[in-house]
């Protein structure tokens, strides 16, 4: 049996052209930790992607086990997300000098089999395998995002500014704004992996929260 991928399954997802669309994005289970600071130098951020990717991976693993979760399926590890903001609420993709201002969430979804239980169950797991991490800071929350529009963007994060510009102009044009509130921020699905992946052929799915004007 072919192993489920979010991603081919729901490319409406996560696969936009580079031409902005308006998308209704359902309901998802997330495991989520909350932050402050430059991605690139902050010791919380770089923790907590390693707690998310070591919590999935440990869900993912435990068709080995022997408890293995009710509803299980084989599946890839969607990609890391991120919601970015300011205090102000406001994002235009201008971050050069202000990237120790953010606050985040950074973010992977899960399969809906991932209950509570099962959550908890891999963060006991995950502690027992790196003490060192503090599973603590990450939880499991439904989001529903609700109506947005969305792009590709292909390059390095930092040459965004001119993509949400085009994506903030076409949300305008067709009647919308962006309104961000809550979860519902600046959102960056990550495609690509930068460690592997040349800067200019990054691969992020850009997507802002509208309501009409």
């Amino acid at each position: 049996m072919a192993v489920f991928d979010f991603k081919k399954k729901y490319k409406h997802l996560y696969l936009p052209k580079n031409k902005p669309e308006i998308i209704e994005v359902p309901k998802m289970r997330f495991i989520m930790v909350n932050g402050k600071g430059d991605p690139n130098t902050s010791a919380s951020y770089k923790e907590a992607v390693e707690v998310l990717y070591g919590l999935s991976y440990t869900i993912k693993m435990s068709k080995k086990g022997s408890s293995q979760p009710v509803g299980y399926f084989d599946y890839v590890v969607p990609p890391l997300e991120g919601l970015w903001w300011f205090e102000d609420n406001f994002f235009d993709g201008s971050v050069s000098g202000r990237k120790d201002e953010f606050s985040w969430v950074t973010m992977i979804r899960q399969p809906e089999f991932v209950t509570p239980e099962v959550f908890e169950a891999a963060k006991a797991s995950l502690s027992k395998k790196k003490p060192e991490l503090d599973t603590s800071i990450a939880r499991l929350e439904d989001f529903t995002e609700g109506l947005c529009a969305q792009v590709m963007h292909i390059g390095s994060y930092d040459d965004e500014p001119p993509t949400v510009a085009a994506l903030e102009e076409f949300i305008e044009s067709q009647g919308y704004r962006t309104e961000m509130s809550g979860l519902r921020q600046h959102h960056e699905i990550y495609l690509s992996d930068p460690r592997k992946t040349a800067a200019e052929k990054l691969k992020t799915v850009i997507r802002h929260p509208i309501v009409r004007r």
